[in-house]
C-alpha cells in the first residue's frame, strides 16, 4: 500500500513538472510589425465566417428612427482623457474612445513601476481595449477611427467619491456613438454604456478587449505555474475557460453570458452583462503571420480591471470568484485562503503566515499521524512473522489456493495483533489534498505575488533563486524518511530512501512557498517522529519487562 502510494505521488509530481515543460503558456510573440496605419477590421484568420461580421443584431436592439436631435461633432485633434483614483491612472483617447493605459498602483512591474495592464502590442498594431465592432467593417473602421468629444480631460477621485466621462461621435450621415463610463474613487469597477446609431438605427456592438492582457516577460512564464491567459466566460452556471495557446476557432463563440473575462495568472478585464441576451467570441487576428487575440463582448454594463482578488471578486456578480481558478481541490483551497488571511492579519509576512498555517494543520491530525506511525512500527514487527508464511507458501503467486489461505492467515495476524494495514496511509492521503491546495492556492493568489519572505526569498510565487529551501527541503525529507518506521524488503526501503532525491528535483523549479510549506512540514515531522519514536520505544520495554517477569 504505501509503496503505491508513494508511487502516487511521484508520478503526481511527474504531471506537474511535465506540464511545466510542455503545456504552460509559451512566451509572448518577439516579431511584432512596427506601428504602421491599419485597417481597424482586417478580416479575421481561422474565425467561423458568422462570428462578427454576418451576426445578426437582436430585433430589440434595432430601433428604426433617427437618434435623438445631435450635430456632427468637429473635433480637429486627438486629445487624451486621464483618469486618477488611489488604485489605477487611466489614459483614454478621444480617437476612438479607447483606452490607451490602465497602471495599477498597488501593483508593481519588474522594474519596480505602476503596472501596466494594457498590452504594448496594441499600439504597435493599432487595436486598443474598448474598440467597437458590428456586422460593417466600413463603418467599424469609420467609429473606431473618429474623433470623440470628451465632456472633460481629467477627473481625480478620492475614495467613495463617483465621476462620468463622456466621449460623443457624430456626423452628418445618421451615424453616432456614444461611449459613457462612471468611475468610483477606490474600486477597481465602473459602470459602462454605449449606444451606436448606425444610418439613423440604433444597434448593439461589440466591445473589444485585447489583444491580450497585460505585460509578461519571458522570464515570468518561465518562473510561473498556472499562469494561462485566455478568457473566462460565465454561462449556465458554470465557468469556462479558454486561453490562447490552445485556441479553438470551432469552440471560440458562448451565448447566454453571465459575464466575460480575459485574464491570466493574476490579472483580469472583466465585463457583467445581460445574460438573457449577451453572447462573448474568442478571435484570433493574424497580422504579418503573428497571431493576436481579442475577446469581443455585447451587452456589457460594467467593467472590472484589476487584481484577481478572491474578495474583490466574490463582491461582483454571479460567481464571478471562479476566476480564481483554485483547481481539483477547490474548496480546501478556499479554505486555506481564508485561514492563510486569518492569519497574515496577525502576522504581516505571507511566509511566516505560511509556517504558522503548516503548524496548525500539523498539529490538527496528529492524531492521524501517531496512528500511522503505531500501524507501520506494529508493521515492521510482524514482517518476520509475515515473511515466515511467505515462505510457508511459496507457491502463492501461482496459485490461488495457496494465495487465498496465504491472504487469510496474514489477516488473521493483522487482527490478532491489532494491526490496520492501510492504516500507515491514511494521514498521507489526506494531505494530498491539502498539498494540491497550497500548490493552487500559492499559484493564483495575488496575495502571494512579489510577497517577500526573509533574506533572499523575495517572492513566495517564483521558485527559489539560489535553490537553498528545496535543497533543505530534500535533507529533511531524507532524515523524515530515515526515521518513519516502513516496511518491505531492503531494496524497497532503498528505493523509498531515494524518494527525497527525487522530491528535491521536482521542488526546484515550484514556488519558494509551496516549498517553504513543505520544508517546515518536514521539520515539524521529524520533531514529531522523534517524540513518537522515544515514546513507542519506551512503551516496547515496558511491554518486554513485563512479559519477561512473566
Amino acid at each position: 500500500m504505501e509503496k503505491r502510494l508513494l508511487l502516487a505521488i511521484v508520478l503526481s509530481f511527474l504531471i506537474l513538472f511535465l506540464y511545466q515543460a510542455f503545456f504552460a503558456p509559451k512566451k509572448p510573440p518577439t516579431a511584432v510589425p512596427q506601428n504602421t496605419p491599419v485597417e481597424i477590421n482586417q478580416e479575421l484568420t481561422q474565425v467561423p465566417a458568422k462570428t462578427l461580421s454576418d451576426r445578426k443584431v437582436p430585433a430589440e436592439a434595432v430601433e428604426a428612427k433617427e437618434p435623438e436631435d445631435f450635430e456632427p461633432t468637429i473635433e480637429q485633434r486627438e486629445s487624451k482623457v486621464t483618469i486618477d483614483t488611489s488604485k489605477y491612472h487611466a489614459v483614454w483617447s478621444s480617437k476612438g474612445a479607447v483606452l490607451t493605459s490602465w497602471r495599477f498602483r498597488e501593483y508593481k512591474d519588474p522594474n519596480g513601476e505602476d503596472l501596466e495592464i494594457v498590452s504594448s502590442y496594441s499600439q504597435k498594431i493599432g487595436r486598443y481595449p474598448f474598440l467597437l465592432r458590428t456586422d460593417d467593417p466600413e463603418f467599424d473602421n469609420t467609429i473606431n477611427n473618429a474623433l470623440f468629444e470628451a465632456s472633460r480631460n481629467s477627473l481625480q477621485l478620492d475614495n467613495g467619491k463617483e465621476g462620468e466621462v463622456r466621449f460623443l461621435f457624430a456626423d452628418d450621415k445618421g451615424n453616432k456613438a456614444e461611449k459613457i463610463f462612471k468611475f468610483r474613487g477606490g474600486v477597481y469597477d465602473f459602470d459602462i454604456t454605449i449606444n451606436l446609431w448606425k444610418n439613423g438605427q440604433k444597434i448593439e456592438p461589440n466591445l473589444i478587449w485585447g489583444p491580450t492582457i497585460g505585460n509578461p516577460s519571458p522570464e515570468a512564464h518561465k518562473s510561473r505555474y498556472g499562469g494561462a491567459t485566455g478568457i473566462t466566460v460565465y454561462t449556465a452556471a458554470k465557468a469556462r475557460h479558454q486561453n490562447e495557446t490552445k485556441y479553438d476557432p470551432e469552440k471560440s463563440t458562448y451565448n447566454f453570458v453571465s459575464w466575460a473575462a480575459y485574464d491570466d495568472q493574476y490579472f483580469t478585464a472583466l465585463f457583467l452583462t445581460s445574460p438573457q441576451k449577451t453572447s462573448t467570441v474568442f478571435l484570433r487576428e493574424t497580422i504579418d503571420q503573428v497571431p493576436y487575440y481579442f475577446m469581443a463582448v455585447n451587452y456589457a454594463n460594467k467593467a472590472y480591471i484589476g487584481p484577481k482578488s478572491f474578495d474583490n471578486l466574490s463582491k461582483l456578480g454571479p460567481n464571478t470568484k471562479k476566476l480564481v481558478r483554485f483547481g481539483l481541490f477547490g474548496f480546501v483551497a478556499e479554505i486555506l485562503y481564508t485561514a492563510i488571511k486569518a492569519v497574515h492579519n496577525v502576522i504581516p509576512n505571507w511566509g511566516f503566515s505560511i509556517i504558522i498555517l503548516t503548524i496548525i494543520i500539523k498539529i490538527l491530525f496528529f492524531p492521524l499521524t501517531y496512528s500511522s506511525t503505531k500501524s507501520m512500527s506494529k508493521m515492521q514487527e510482524l514482517q518476520p512473522k509475515i515473511k515466515a508464511l511467505k515462505s510457508k507458501y511459496k507457491k502463492a503467486k501461482k496459485d490461488i489456493d495457496q494465495r487465498r489461505k496465504m491472504n487469510e492467515e496474514t489477516m488473521k495476524l493483522y487482527k490478532k495483533h491489532g494491526v490496520n494495514p492501510a492504516g500507515g496511509c491514511l494521514p498521507m492521503l489526506v494531505q494530498l489534498p491539502i498539498f494540491w491546495g497550497f500548490f493552487r492556492l500559492l499559484i493564483v493568489a495575488i496575495e502571494f505575488r512579489h510577497a517577500p519572505f526573509i533574506l533572499w526569498v523575495t517572492d513566495l510565487s517564483v521558485k527559489d533563486p539560489y535553490y537553498v529551501t528545496p535543497i533543505l527541503m530534500g535533507l529533511t525529507q531524507f532524515i523524515s524518511q530515515k526515521m518513519t518506521p516502513t516496511v518491505g524488503d531492503a531494496t524497497q526501503k532503498k528505493m523509498m530512501l531515494f524518494m527525497p532525491v527525487i522530491m528535491t528535483i521536482f521542488f526546484m523549479n515550484f514556488q519558494s512557498g509551496l516549498v517553504l510549506y513543505w520544508l517546515t512540514n518536514n521539520v515539524l515531522q521529524i520533531g514529531q517522529q522523534y517524540i513518537m519514536n522515544r515514546f513507542m520505544h519506551k512503551k516496547k520495554r515496558e511491554t518486554d519487562g513485563k512479559r519477561k517477569k512473566k
